[in-house]
């Protein structure tokens, strides 16, 4: 185990490669392998935080090859019980717009064969993720971001994608017909082994672009390169939305994230 301890972990995003000023880097090893990266470990209004780029400080893990294990259980062994997830994100609404951020309530799995649990056996779990998101730190999120002045969606249904590749226009018809909102490439497993581990979970999905598909405007093929130019945009944006969630959360949680394996075997 190591030395160092953290209350409250971030992941950072495409084009969020950074987050803490004057920060210690410690490697982490897990039973599942590498996390993407070394993980940062600095102080935020008096709390302790460990910081980790999901794909890497180079971009050089895709969505389908991130090592999501070994990143979320790198969190826990610092101590983590609060677990920050900012994504980009495509909109699936004409009303969620480039630049807007949404707090999701709701996820949508479309991956495949990803590894997306902790509990293999001998003894079986099933733990609940009907509600995916961890409802106390869902509404200090929402007030974070509006006190920076962002315009913010209280809810919204993230559908997760394979990757690397984009959706073609027919499955990003299908998914705005089915009424989701957001779509994106990492969200799932990462928010459901933090609540395997028990681990409470938000996400802050700022969108980047228009999915190709959208209905009744004329959208121009997502490339990675604009994904990129917008998110390092709104990057201080984000951070200071971070900052402002960090130091608005309590110590004590009043959630049931902390209980998710109860009844589950």
């Amino acid at each position: 185990m190591p030395n160092e301890r953290a209350d409250i972990g971030v992941f950072g995003g495409s084009g969020f490669y950074s987050l803490l000023e004057n920060a210690r880097e410690i490697t982490v090893e897990t039973p599942y392998g590498a996390p993407s990266d070394k993980l940062a470990i600095g102080e935020v209004a008096g709390k302790r935080v460990a910081f980790l780029p999901r794909h890497g400080k180079a971009h050089q893990y895709p969505p389908h090859a991130i090592n999501f294990r070994a990143n979320l259980w790198a969190m826990k062994e610092l101590g983590v019980t609060r677990i920050i997830g900012p994504t980009a994100c495509g909109s699936l609404l004409a009303d969620v717009k480039p630049g807007d951020m949404v707090v999701a309530d709701q996820v949508v799995d479309r991956t495949t064969g990803r590894k997306d649990t902790f509990y293999d056996g001998p003894i079986t779990t099933h733990v609940s993720f009907a509600d995916p998101y961890c409802p106390q730190l869902r509404p200090l999120a929402i007030a974070a971001l509006r006190a920076g002045d962002i315009r913010t969606h209280e809810r919204g249904t993230i559908v997760v994608i394979q990757g690397p590749r984009f959706s073609t226009r027919a499955e990003s018809k299908w998914f705005q017909q089915a009424g989701w909102e957001v779509i994106n490439m990492t969200q799932y497993p990462e928010c459901y082994l933090a609540r395997e581990l028990q681990i409470c979970y938000v996400n802050i999905s700022l969108i980047t672009d228009y999915d190709v598909g959208l209905e009744g405007l004329d959208v121009e093929p997502v490339s990675h390169e604009h994904v990129m130019k917008i998110f390092a945009s709104n990057n201080e944006r984000v951070k200071a939305a971070i900052f402002r969630i960090i130091a608005a959360i309590p110590s004590e949680r009043t959630c049931n994230c902390g209980s998710a394996l109860a009844g589950a075997r």
